[in-house]
């Protein structure tokens, strides 16, 4: 007995591996395509507007910080307290010469200082100078904001999504 055909994979954007990511174009609406389930329709939906709308690279445009998303990692990881260079990497999921090259970058941008630590000289520690903690405190900015598509919700609509959102945090 023949079987219909599956539906072909949602498109995704470029070399995106993320399941689930659609290419806008080829589905503008999100519509749900045959034989997909409303919660992935949902799952997928969310997910193309929270990666559309990272605000990775106007944190390394607006701090100065370049290609790459280490370095932002390093300064969101450093903001709670000082580190060694091997917890850092291990925060960042970076090997420790990558680590090693991110904090000489950021520390050429006076964003951050390394010294020797004081039980084992060895070890270097790093942590935020003055300026590092008035980048993070910027970063902490552009993060907390929500992008203008959901800022331009109607009132009702934001706390229709709110309620559903806290329903799905905490079941």
């Amino acid at each position: 007995m023949n079987q219909p055909r599956s539906p072909a994979p949602a498109t995704r954007r470029g070399n995106d591996p993320r399941p689930g990511t659609r290419d806008s174009a080829a589905d503008p609406q999100g519509a749900m395509t045959a034989g997909s389930d409303p919660a992935t329709s949902a799952w997928a939906l969310m997910s193309d507007f929270v990666h559309g709308h990272d605000p990775a690279d106007e944190l390394r445009r607006e701090l100065g910080l370049g290609r790459g998303a280490g370095r932002v990692k390093a300064l969101v990881s450093l903001a709670a307290r000082p580190l060694s260079l091997a917890e850092l990497a291990q925060a960042i999921g970076a090997d420790p010469s990558y680590t090693t090259i991110i904090v000489n970058e950021l520390q050429a941008l006076g964003l951050l200082s390394r010294t020797p630590d004081a039980q084992d000289r060895r070890r270097k520690t790093v942590e935020l100078t003055a300026a590092g903690q008035d980048a993070m405190r910027k970063a902490r900015e552009i993060i907390a904001r929500p992008p203008s598509p959901l800022r331009d919700l109607p009132a009702p609509d934001l706390l229709r999504l709110r309620e559903i959102l806290s329903q799905l945090s905490h079941p």
